[in-house]
Formats: structure tokens, sequence, C-alpha cells
């Protein structure tokens, strides 16, 4: 009964909110926050019920299941905390928006939607929440009505819509090879299948599309800077720190479940992996734009977590630090981005603008947005003493444990040497990066003195229960990064079940020379890249004054020039060729017919032929449109088919 609760509180709820919004603004987020209170409270129980169930028939002939392993139970509360901060500081920065009444509405069902792909207990049940959670967040992007917010809407919904349509053919093909989609029977039907390996990857792939694209995995990720832009900054942060882990879910379910102890699953997805940080981290360095770059940003740590997940798929039953370290990464990097956008959500309300060039020096006197924006960028740079350090080195010493697997073994190694500096160039990107806004933000100032002391003069738009509440969740970063025995290893220990790991047996010693050499390496790439890209490419000297300038060429984008031509040009075009081939068959048939049955007459009788046959005009032609086509008969005879289908449906059923 609990998982009903926590899934229908905040759908029923939303619609409530909604509708009292719409008469008073202010009572609506009052009922906003007040369930999203309860939501909490209610997932904290969740704690007691470790291993509950829940079976709901019908639904497709497939029913809907639940469970509450430790893993879910952690996304479940990370989910709540994350839409309870957020929702307390909409209801502060989004008060005088003309669409909040809308906005809470949708934060609620987004929520409802979540828990219910993170409480799931089989990959269709997840798949049906997650295409509602993808629906319902779209109106986040779509929020403020602007050309670039329907553009940013309308490539989130293609992903949503083909990636939800690819994954239930995979995971159709997968529940007729092994005969269940639970995960607590999936580890079971894999080991007994005997079918073809090339068929289960083929079905797994499948699977694994809409998990991949809303994870923002390369090359998959095009809808990301536009969504992460144009969303509200509350939203933007459950964007970035919650939604994309219900794509890691699902990969971590396919993963754990299907893959474990696979190499070549693990080979292909780390491949993927490494180029999701890489290209992330990249195109982070090049942004000019704050929240652009905390997009960017979300899509190489991603690239971390999924590195994470790879490395337990080829580990196996000794991918302990693996699993610990995608788990930690994956919450970690849910609280830093929480943090970071909902700061950047305030700089555009004190300053009006993201863009480095407007924010130039704004930090500059203000120590508390100091604390508040500090914190999480030295975690997500994986600095020694914050929580993002310890899960990267998890992950970093699993490539190292498998390399020297191999190596021991008398097998090549060197794929995982270049994978590990892969690894490595990515964190010193995150840093190259994360300097790059604390440098502008704190450090330098506007080249007008007179705009320099108004900037410093504009305080923080922000209450100071905000700045209390977010400067609290930054010092949780620096506590965990600082006592990883006592509070990350129990986090990590308590998602082992999910992900069928047996943990790590010996004392992880994370601050010996050999775990500091990494992070050391890392912020050493970063220094340099910051300095050598950052300071001469990317910020300028034009004209006596600086500027922060994107240097990679807009006509390389893949969205603009592969996948928007691919399928508003390219594949439109071919199916009309398609289209008027199938349509002329019918007009050489008739042709071929009148040759034959009319032999040696004169004249020669031709039937009508149909010109208006799929020929799409938002204008219908004629005193009755299009009735005279070949198109609208066959349209009857769809009718017709489903009204004898349903009748002996129901004959059978009923009568």
């Amino acid at each position: 009964m609990l998982f009903l609760i926590l899934i229908l509180l905040p759908l029923l709820g939303g619609a409530a909110a909604g509708l009292l919004g719409r008469k008073n603004g202010s009572l609506g987020r009052r009922v906003t926050v007040l369930i999203l209170g309860g939501e909490l409270a209610l997932s904290l129980v969740l704690l007691s019920r470790q291993g509950a169930e829940l079976a709901l028939g019908g639904l497709c002939g497939i029913g809907l299941t639940f469970s509450a392993t430790g893993l879910q139970v952690l996304l479940s509360i990370l989910a709540s905390v994350l839409w309870l901060v957020s929702g307390v500081v909409s209801y502060e920065t989004m008060a005088e928006d003309a669409h909040v009444a809308r906005y809470e509405l949708f934060l609620l069902l987004t929520l409802g939607a979540i828990e219910g792909v993170f409480l799931s207990g089989d990959l269709y049940t997840t798949l049906v929440f997650f295409e509602i959670m993808s629906f319902t967040s779209l109106f986040w992007v779509f929020h403020s009505g602007s050309d670039k917010a329907k553009r940013a809407a309308g490539s989130y919904l293609a992903y949503a819509v083909i990636g939800g349509l690819v994954s239930l053919m995979g995971l159709f093909l997968l529940s007729t090879m092994l005969g269940t989609l639970r995960f607590d029977q999936l580890p079971d039907a894999v080991a007994a299948y005997e079918g073809s390996k090339a068929a289960l990857y083929a079905a797994g792939g499948l699977a694994l599309a809409t998990f991949a694209a809303k994870v923002c995995m390369w090359p998959v990720h095009t809808w990301l800077p536009g969504s992460y832009t144009e969303a509200p900054a509350p939203a933007t942060a459950l964007l970035s720190g919650i939604v994309t882990k219900a794509g890691i879910f699902g990969v971590m379910g396919i993963t754990a479940k299907i893959f474990l102890a696979d190499a070549q699953w693990g080979k292909v997805l780390l491949v993927f992996a490494a180029a999701t940080m890489l290209w992330g981290g990249f195109m982070a360095l090049c942004q000019t734009n704050l929240k652009t770059v905390l997009a960017y940003s979300s899509m190489s740590q991603i690239g971390f977590i999924l590195t994470g997940v790879a490395m337990q798929a080829l580990l196996g039953d000794e991918g302990g630090m693996a699993a610990w370290g995608s788990v930690l990464h994956l919450t970690n990097h849910a609280m830093i981005k929480l943090v970071l956008f909902l700061a950047a959500g305030l700089l555009f309300s004190s300053v009006g603008s993201l863009e480095l060039d407007d924010l130039r020096g704004f930090g500059r006197k203000k120590p508390v947005l100091l604390v508040i924006f500090l914190l999480p960028a030295l975690g997500v740079m994986g600095i020694p003493l914050f929580s993002g350090y310890i899960s990267k080195t998890l992950i970093h010493e699993s490539i190292v444990a498998y390399s020297s697997s191999l190596a021991s073994a008398g097998q090549s190694a060197s794929f995982f040497h270049v994978i590990e500096w892969l690894f490595l160039i990515a964190g010193g990107m995150t840093v190259a990066y994360m300097t790059k806004l604390l440098v502008c933000l704190f450090v330098e100032e506007n080249a007008d003195a007179a705009v320099q002391r108004k900037l410093e003069e504009t305080p923080v738009k922000a209450s100071p229960l905000v700045l209390g509440l977010l400067t609290v969740c930054a010092a949780v970063i620096p506590i965990f990064g600082m006592t990883p025995h006592l509070t990350m290893e129990g986090i990590a220990g308590f998602a082992e079940d999910f992900l069928r790991s047996e943990g790590v047996e010996e004392t992880i010693r994370y601050f010996s020379l050999s775990n500091l050499k990494g992070a050391a390496i890392s912020i050493a790439i970063g220094a340099l890249l910051y300095l050598g890209f950052v300071r001469t490419v990317v910020r300028r000297k034009e004209n006596g004054s600086v500027t922060y300038r994107n240097p990679w060429p807009t006509t390389l984008s893949l969205e603009d020039g592969l996948y928007r031509s691919l399928l508003l040009v390219w594949l439109p075009f071919a199916g009309a060729v398609i289209a008027r081939f199938a349509a002329s068959l019918f007009e050489w048939l008739t042709l071929l017919i009148n040759k034959v049955l009319f032999f040696r007459f004169d004249p020669i009788v031709r039937p009508k032929e149909d010109e208006k046959f799929a020929n799409y005009d938002p204008k219908p032609q004629g005193r009755r449109g299009n009735t005279g086509t070949l198109a609208f008969g066959l349209t009857l005879f769809g009718i017709g088919y489903m009204a004898v289908m349903i009748y002996l449906l129901l004959r059978q059923f009923v009568f």
C-alpha cells in the first residue's frame, strides 16, 4: 500500500495544487510544499520496509510490480529530498511567474512518476513510469513558451517518443527470450538462457535506448543543452540532479540483472561512457552561459557513473568498488547539481542574465554565495576531502584493479590503460571548466569600473531561508568527503543488493599516496587546460576588453547537422518516394486491367485515377474533401475491421 501512496500522493496532489494555484497562487505553493514534505516522510518509512513487494495485474496482460531494495529506497529518498529543496526555493523564486500553477502541477506529477520508476519491480513497470515522467517533465522545458523553449521541448519530446518505442521493442524481445522482466527473476532466467547471445545483446541494446537518451549518453545527448538552459532553474536542478538518475536506474537494472560479468557488454558500455565523459567535459569548457556549462558538466559526470556501471559488468562478483563508486557518484552528483543549478537561479534573479560576460565579478564581496558555489564546485572537481573525490577514486581504482587482473592473467590491458587516462583527462576537464566559473564569478572584475561597483552593490536576490538551506546542502559535500568510512560507505553498502554486489572486503585507504596521485594528475591536467585553452581560446581579449566566446562552430552541431535533417528532411523524402511508388502501383494495375479486359476495343474505358492519394493538404479540396480517394476507402476498411474485431472479442469474453 505504501508504494501506491508514494506514487499517487503527488499525482493527485499535483491536480489539487494546480487548481488551487489558479485561484490563489500563494495557497497553491503552500500546498505543494506540504505535499513534498509528506512525500519525504513517507519515503523515509521505506527504510523499515526494505524487501517489500507489490504486484498489480491486468495492464496489457503483463501487470505492474513494485519492490523496495536498498538502491530503490535510496533513490526514492533522494528524489524526495531534492524535490523538497527545489520546491522550497521555487516557492520564493517563482512567486511572480505567470505560469507558476502549471509548474507546480507538473512538478508533482513528475515526482509521482519518478517514484514509480525507482520503486518498479520489473523493466516493464520501469518503462511505463519512465515515459510518464518524460511527458510530464516536458512542460518544464516548455515553461517559458519562447521559441527556444518550444524548439528544446520538441527535441526532448522526440527523444522520449522514439526512445520509448525502441525500448518497448527491446523489452518485448527480452520477455520472449527470458520469459520474465522481473528484476528478481532475470539473473536466473539469463543463467538458464540457451539462445543466441547476439540476439540477447540486440534486445538489451534496444531496451537501453530510452534510458541512454535520458542520461545524455553520447551521441543521444543533443536535447540536453537547450532543455537545461530553457527550463526554470528549480526544474533544471531536478532534471540534472535526479531525473537523469531514472535513466541511470534503467541502465543499472539491465546491466546488473542481465549482463553482469559480461565482458562484451561491459566494453561497449565503457566506450560510450568514455565518449560521454570527454564530450561533455570538452563542450563545458567551450560554453559561455552558466547553465549551459553546468548542463554539459552533468553529461560528463553521467559518463563517470556509466564508467562505474561498465566496470562492474566487467569485474562481475569482484566489482564491489565499481558498484560503490557508481552509486556514490550518482548520490554526489545529485546533491552537487541541485545546489549549483539553484545557485544559478539566484544569479539570474539578481543579474537578469547567465552569460559569463554579464556575471563577471558579481560574486566578489559575497561570502555566502562563495560558500554555496565553491563547496559543490570542489566536490564535482574531485578535490580531496570532498565527496566527489571519494566516488571518483572508487571508480578509478576499479579500472586499475581490472587492468592488474588482466596483466596477472597474461592478457593485454592496454585498452584499459587508455580508459584510465581518459578518465583522468575528463577529471582534468572538470577542474578546468569549474575553475572558469569560479574565477569569472569571484575573482575577475568587470572591465567597466562603474558596472563592477553596481554588481558588487547588487545583493543576491534570496531570503535568508533559501540561502541557509543551500548552505546546509553545500556543507554536506565536505562532511561526506571527510568521513567516507562513516557516511559514504554506509550509503554504498545499503544499495548493494539491487546491483548484485558483494561489496568491498578490504578497508579502502582513500587518502593514501596512490589514490591521491590520481586526483593530483587530474588537477594538473585541469590547470594546463585552464591556462592553455580557457584563458587563451575561450577567454579572449578584443579591442582592449576581455570577453568569453564559444570556439566550437555551431555548424558542427549533431542535432542541427544530422538528427533534424534526418528526421525532418531525408526520412520524409524517402517516405514520400515510397508512398508515391506504392500509390502508383494501383494506377499501373488499373492500366494493366484496361489493356487485358478491353483488348482491341475502341474506345478503351479508363477508370478514374486517384489524384489525391497521399496528398495531405491542410485544406480539403472539393465539397466532400477527400471522400472519393482510395485513402478514404482504406480508412473505412480499417474502421470496419476494428468493429469486427471488437465484436469478436466481446462475443468471446462477454457472451
